[in-house]
């Protein structure tokens, strides 16, 4: 492909003709260039001598383009159209939020991520967030996500996997339900303790309520739900005793709208990992975005400790 360079004098020649033709005046063509009108003429006219053909025909009516022009004229209106188009694209390019894409529970967006939107947004104010939600147990495969919240284990090697937080298990409840019913340990006289359970989980709600708070007596009304979410509402509403997860509840406890309802609580051993696939290079925002959440966290946990160094770990 011969250069354009050496086909014509200057590219300013081509746009001042393109002007000049599409306007049909010298002087209009001045106007959008910012030109003297003898500078707009002088400038066909190099054109035209270094071509050896004459583009426009002019008379006293006006500029009229000759054949030759009218095929130099089409050509680049519709040249610097796609020249136009494809700034148009990179400019946007450039503006166009960024889409992250999150795998986490529904309660675990609820109670931990809408309540730091802002700090999230003042922190990232160029991405547009997308989130799939899992409504009880956090597990099975991440998908085609950026980020995905998964229990230690839950991943293999085609994921990248970083520690984002111990599963601890606090039995929690709201300041009116405790002072109106006093603790799982030493419930008050005649009180029985009602218990909102999440029924996706993989032990019965005994064994599972067993291993954290030991023997519950006397006989407790039982309360299950498939969303923990809903569980975690119903015991900010003073409903019943739920088993809080520190991932989830953490905030909740350091605002007080939830409060510990035993002495004890639980350390699985197991933890909380963010996982990304590897089949593509995890994005320059999405690990921000993943250090965000872990230093999130990681204040919880700082929030939580003095509360936690007075319960008992079982």
């Amino acid at each position: 492909m011969v250069a354009l360079g050496r086909l014509v004098p200057s590219a300013r020649g081509l746009l001042v003709f393109e002007a000049a033709a599409r306007t049909g005046s010298c002087s209009a063509a001045a106007r959008e260039f910012n030109l003297t009108q003898p500078s707009v003429s002088r400038n066909i006219a190099q054109l035209e001598a270094h071509l050896g053909i004459p583009l426009f025909i002019r008379s006293p009516a006006g500029m009229e383009l000759t054949a030759e022009g009218s095929i130099l004229h089409t050509a680049l209106s519709e040249g610097f159209q796609r020249v136009a188009a494809a700034i148009q694209e990179i400019v946007a390019q450039r503006t166009r939020l960024q889409v992250v894409e999150l795998s986490l529970s529904t309660a675990f967006v609820t109670h931990w991520f809408i309540p730091r939107l802002g700090a999230f947004h003042a922190a990232f104010p160029g991405i547009d967030l997308r989130f799939q939600l899992i409504s009880g147990t956090l597990r099975g495969p991440p998908g085609n996500v950026d980020l995905a919240m998964r229990m230690s284990g839950d991943a293999d090697h085609e994921f990248h996997s970083w520690p984002f937080a111990p599963e601890l298990i606090i039995p929690v409840g709201s300041p009116r339900y405790l002072a109106q019913h006093g603790t799982l340990e030493a419930p008050a006289p005649g009180s029985r303790h009602t218990l909102l359970h999440l029924s996706d989980t993989p032990l019965h709600r005994e064994a599972l309520w067993g291993g954290v708070v030991g023997t519950l007596s006397p006989q407790p009304v039982w309360i299950e739900f498939s969303d923990y979410g809903v569980v975690l509402q119903a015991a900010m509403n003073g409903e019943g005793v739920a088993l809080g997860w520190i991932t989830v509840v953490a905030r909740a406890l350091g605002l007080g709208t939830l409060v510990p309802v035993s002495r004890r609580h639980l350390r699985t051993g197991k933890s909380y990992h963010l996982l990304a696939s590897r089949a593509r290079p995890v994005r320059e925002v999405v690990a921000a975005i993943r250090d965000w959440m872990v230093a999130q966290m990681r204040q919880d946990m700082e929030q939580a400790a003095p509360l936690l160094g007075e319960l008992a770990a079982f």
